[in-house]
């Protein structure tokens, strides 16, 4: 051999131990901190979605309502996810999440204070490992919050006052909504029970369902929704902006549920995860197509609205638990939901109960549906008993406390304030009478 293959030979042999060694010394690094990194990452990417369920909202309502109120309503969304990123802050999060030593009522009521995040660059050994940081955490269930919010908005669209709504969102973003998630997610006495909600079906939308209908009751509907007992048609401005806003709130929830397997460090975590986003998907799917079907059977003729909603009941319905079914399972979960939508709306047109954006079956008697059905997707046999019980008990509590509180602040904004325009500012619509603006920009000269 030469003396310079004889060299490179001998380098060879020197290095490839350096190199086996690096290799060992760097998954074992990923493997301590691998699993931090990807489910932070799985936070932010996850909230990052979420987020943008924020402006589906937006677009869903400003389509639904009439075009003399689409600027009130993209106003109070804007605010209202405003309102809920500083209440989270000043009080929410560590409302919600109190730990083992911070509840001032054990598994009730958590403590008061801010939060606060990681010290910029955190070094790896001063970080707890064994889940995420506590900035993208905090991200993350932000977006929950706003998305309670948000739910109420819809239902009271074209007839509530700007300043009582948004007061009503401070307290139901810092406090009503804090309180009653710890319950679950901060591990208080309804985990301590069992009772199960993956990614909020009861703990975000229905409760938001729940604010929605104590506000809706006390607000009335809108003038001229029921004539002789009868409902009438009050069509939406723009409803390409409104199939738009669900075709984004579908895209969102990618993201709330698959964000809500809350791991993704592992080839199970992260598997689960997509197979949560496969669920999420199915369900859409299918409560869009049954709406179709049914209204088509029932009224004739196709309702787009009712589609939209469909599609949306679908997802909230297999939000409680998007991982153990399979997508058979997750089909007939969400086209479940699809049928809750089609024979709700009615029956709350009968209640006199005026919910311009479809959000109390949506998202409170869907979400009910959800949380209950939890009790068939994870039980071996055909049903778990002892769990539908459970999640009955968990809905109830959740649904009084929402319920009640809401329907206080209310009464309260109502007699202090006033929480309804007058007769003469909804009929020329709230852009107009409580923004200054005409219906249509093109004509405004002010």
């Amino acid at each position: 051999m030469g003396l310079h293959k004889l060299f490179f030979a001998t380098m060879a042999a020197g290095i490839a131990p350096l190199t086996v060694h690096a290799q060992d010394n760097a998954a074992a690094n990923f493997d301590t901190i691998g699993p931090y990194i990807m489910t932070t990452l799985l936070f932010l990417v996850g909230g990052f979605l979420v987020f943008w369920m924020a402006a589906g909202f937006a677009m869903l309502e400003a389509g639904l309502v009439r075009s003399k109120n689409v600027t009130m309503q993209l106003i109070k969304n804007v605010a209202l996810f405003s309102i809920a990123a500083i209440l989270y802050w000043l009080v929410g999060f560590n409302l919600m999440y109190p730990g083992d030593d911070g509840w001032i009522i054990k598994g009730v009521l958590g403590g008061f204070s801010t939060t606060s995040l990681e010290p910029v660059g955190l070094d790896a050994s001063a970080a707890d490992l064994g889940y995420a940081s506590v900035a993208s955490d905090f991200f993350f269930q932000l977006m929950f919050c706003a998305t309670t919010a948000s739910i109420v908005s819809g239902t009271l669209a074209e007839r509530i006052k700007l300043w009582p709504f948004l007061f009503f969102v401070v307290v139901l973003t810092g406090f009503i909504y804090p309180i009653e998630a710890s319950w679950k997610w901060g591990g208080g006495f309804l985990d301590e029970i069992g009772f199960s909600d993956f990614a909020g079906s009861t703990l975000v939308h229905a409760a938001g369902g729940f604010a929605a209908l104590a506000g809706a009751i006390i607000l009335g509907p809108r003038l001229g929704k029921y004539k002789n007992g009868r409902p009438q048609a009050m069509p939406g401005s723009n409803l390409a902006l409104a199939t738009l806003g669900t075709f984004i709130l579908w895209m969102g929830w990618f993201g709330f549920n698959g964000g809500s397997q809350l791991a993704a460090g592992t080839v199970g975590d992260i598997t689960d995860v997509g197979r949560i986003f496969a669920n999420t998907n199915m369900a859409a799917a299918s409560g869009a197509l049954v709406c179709l079907i049914a209204t088509q059977v029932l009224f004739g003729k196709v309702d787009l609205t009712m589609v939209l909603n469909g599609a949306l009941a679908g997802l909230v319905s297999i939000t409680a638990e998007p991982l153990a079914p399979s997508l058979f399972g997750a089909l007939l979960i969400g086209g479940a939901g699809g049928i809750i939508v089609v024979f709700t709306v009615p029956l709350l047109d009968k209640l006199k109960i005026d919910d311009v954006v479809g959000a109390i079956p949506v998202h409170l008697i869907a979400g009910i549906w959800g949380t209950l059905a939890v009790a068939f997707s994870t039980s071996e046999s055909f049903i778990d008993l002892k769990q539908l019980g459970i999640q009955a008990y968990g809905i109830m509590c959740i649904g009084l406390f929402t319920f009640i509180v809401s329907c206080i602040l209310w009464l309260i904004l109502k007699t202090v304030c006033g929480i309804r325009v007058s007769e003469e500012a909804e009929i020329i619509g709230l852009d107009k009478a409580e923004l200054g603006m005409e219906a249509y920009p093109e004509f405004y000269k002010g």
